[in-house]
């Protein structure tokens, strides 16, 4: 796959941004993991030093299920990185998983973003992505161990 040329760029990501080293353990398992912060007990997609919801610094890795709804996408037409070329177009969406949906504030929610891919672990054609259709994470199993959560329509 194309996104293999960019194995080194990644693990090199994951070695420089270490509030990562969780989320990218935890998809070698094939499981997705948000922060769960300790004293509000809010979830956040990103994992960030602090709850952006009460400021703690306290927080730990907890295992979602994986299964949300399209809120918002992008279709990426032209890539400026020469691994995912080939991909194009590829649809990029942001997904408010089911856990705390609408919290803390009905504008808020558990929301990541990742590729989409269909069945065969390929980007999804353009015409059947739209916000509101139901997804759930696959796990992209790439070379040397690397693995990335992206989601598929289900």
């Amino acid at each position: 796959m194309p996104v293999y040329e960019y194995k080194d760029l990644l693990l090199n990501i994951i070695e420089q941004d270490s509030e990562y080293f969780g989320y990218f353990e935890a998809a070698k398992e094939h499981k997705l993991v948000v922060k769960k912060c300790l004293d509000c007990d809010l979830l956040r997609g990103e994992p960030g030093a602090a709850c952006p919801w009460c400021s703690s610094m306290r927080s730990e890795w907890h295992e979602v299920s994986g299964k949300g709804t399209i809120y918002s996408y992008q279709i990426i037409a032209h890539s400026v990185l020469p691994g995912f070329r080939d991909w194009v177009p590829y649809a990029i969406v942001l997904v408010e998983l089911d856990e705390q949906s609408g919290q803390p504030s009905p504008a808020d929610g558990l929301r990541i973003t990742a590729n989409l891919l269909d069945q065969n672990m390929t980007p999804e054609k353009e015409e059947e992505v739209a916000i509101g259709k139901r997804v759930e994470v696959a796990f992209l199993d790439m070379e040397d161990g690397l693995t990335l959560p992206q989601f598929r329509l289900s």
